[in-house]
C-alpha cells in the first residue's frame, strides 16, 4: 500500500470518528473517553516476510551521527522503535511496514555502539548508563522535529523508552515496552538475587572481567548468536537472519559500548557526573503515567520479572500482553504483527 493511501485511510478513519463524536455531542451522549477510534485490527504478517529496509539514513543528534530507517509517511505520526542488545533495527524489519500502512512515520534508529551510528567525536566517553541511551533518543527526535512519538521498544531500549516517559513524558503518546519496567541503577543492582536469577546473568559477571572483555572481542559473531539461543529457545532462526544483524555489530565501538552497559549496571565502571541529577531521578524508580502496553513471549529465556511485579510502576492506562507461540526475548522479530499491533492499540489508549 502506497503512503499517501495509507494516509488517506487513516485520516477518513480520523475524520469518521471525530464525526461520531460531534453528534454524540449535540445529542448530549458524548462522554470525556469518545475521543478515539478503537485501534483497526492489523492484518497478519509471517515474520521474515520483508528482508531489507528501503534504505538508511544519517543524521548528526546530539553526540552521535546517527544511522536509522525510515518508512511511512513523513507527516504521520510518529512512532519510535528501541532495539536492544544483541540486536538491531531488524528486529523490527516486519513490524515497521505494517505500521506505515497504518499511516505512521516509523523511525527505527541503530543505538550508540551499533551499525552505523558513530560518535561525532573521538574524545566522548563511550557510555552506555541509561539516562544517556535516552537523551540520545530524545536528540534524534530533535533532529527529525518529531515533537511527540509512541515509543516501541525491548531489551535496552525499552530501558531508554521507560526512561524517556518517566523524564520527559511529554515527548512520549504512548509505550510499548517488553519485559515491562526496565528501570533500574547500580545500587540497587547491588543486592544479591537469589541463585537462579544470578545464573542467568551470567555475562554480565564475565563482562566484568578482562577475560570476559577479551573473549567478546575475540568471539563476537559466536557469542551472541549463542545470547539468541539462550534467549529465544524455541526460535529456529537462520543463519542469514542472524548473519544479516550481526553485521551491525562491526561498529567501531560496539564492544565498549556492551562492556560499559553491564559494568556500570553493576558500579564496577563509572558514568558521566552531568547525568548524575537524571540518574537520581531515575533510581527513585518513579511510575510511569503515559498510556502503556507491556509485553512477554511466552517462551522468553532472557531474565525477567512476572508481570504482576512490576505492575505497580504504572499508574495511567494500562494493557499487559503475554504473546503465546513459543517467542522468546526479540519479540518483534518473533511476532511482529502482535507487536505492531500493540503499538497501534496503545496510542489508541
Amino acid at each position: 500500500m502506497s503512503n499517501n493511501t495509507s494516509g488517506r485511510r487513516r485520516f477518513l478513519r480520523d475524520a469518521g470518528a471525530a464525526f461520531a463524536g460531534a453528534q454524540l455531542a449535540m445529542m448530549g451522549l458524548a462522554d470525556a473517553s469518545v475521543n478515539k477510534l478503537a485501534a483497526a485490527t492489523l492484518p497478519s504478517v509471517q515474520r521474515g516476510t520483508h528482508t531489507p529496509f528501503a534504505s538508511i539514513k544519517q543524521i548528526n543528534a546530539g553526540l552521535l551521527n546517527v544511522g536509522y530507517a525510515e518508512a511511512g509517511p513523513v507527516d504521520g505520526p510518529a512512532v519510535i522503535l528501541l532495539h536492544g542488545w544483541p540486536y538491531d533495527i531488524y528486529s523490527f524489519v516486519d513490524v515497521a511496514p505494517i505500521l506505515a500502512a497504518e499511516g505512521y512515520r516509523v523511525i527505527v534508529p541503530y543505538m550508540r555502539g551499533f551499525g552505523s551510528t558513530t560518535f561525532l567525536s573521538s574524545s566522548t566517553l563511550r557510555n552506555c548508563q541509561q539516562s544517556v541511551c535516552a537523551l540520545d533518543v530524545v536528540a534524534l527526535m530533535d533532529a527529525l522535529n518529531i515533537k511527540k512519538a509512541v515509543i516501541g521498544a525491548f531489551d535496552l531500549g525499552a530501558r531508554s523508552a521507560d526512561s524517556i516517559a518517566v523524564l520527559w513524558p511529554e515527548r512520549c503518546n504512548a509505550l510499548v515496552s517488553v519485559s515491562g519496567y526496565l528501570i533500574g541503577s547500580p545500587a540497587a543492582n547491588k543486592a544479591p538475587l537469589p541463585p537462579q536469577y544470578e545464573h542467568a546473568f551470567w555475562y554480565q559477571y564475565y563482562f566484568a572481567t578482562e577475560n570476559g572483555l577479551a573473549g567478546y572481542t575475540k568471539y563476537l559473531h559466536d557469542f551472541n548468536k549463542f545470547i539468541w539461543q539462550l534467549s529465544s529457545p524455541k526460535w529456529n532462526f537462520s543463519d542469514m537472519t542472524y548473519d544479516r544483524t550481526a553485521v551491525a555489530f562491526n561498529n567501531p565501538d560496539h564492544v565498549a559500548i556492551v562492556i560499559h552497559n553491564y559494568r556500570w549496571r553493576i558500579g564496577i565502571a563509572n558514568g558521566e557526573s552531568k547525568y548524575d541529577d537524571l540518574e537520581a531521578r531515575l533510581a527513585e524508580r518513579p511510575p510511569i503515567s503515559v498510556p502503556t502496553i507491556t509485553l512477554e513471549g511466552d517462551a522468553n529465556g532472557a531474565i525477567h520479572l512476572p508481570p504482576p511485579a512490576y505492575r505497580a510502576r504504572f499508574n495511567g492506562k494500562y494493557e499487559q500482553r503475554t504473546i503465546t507461540g513459543g517467542i522468546g526475548h526479540n519479540l518483534p522479530q518473533e511476532a511482529p504483527q502482535a507487536f505492531a499491533q500493540a503499538i497501534v492499540d496503545a496510542d489508541h489508549l
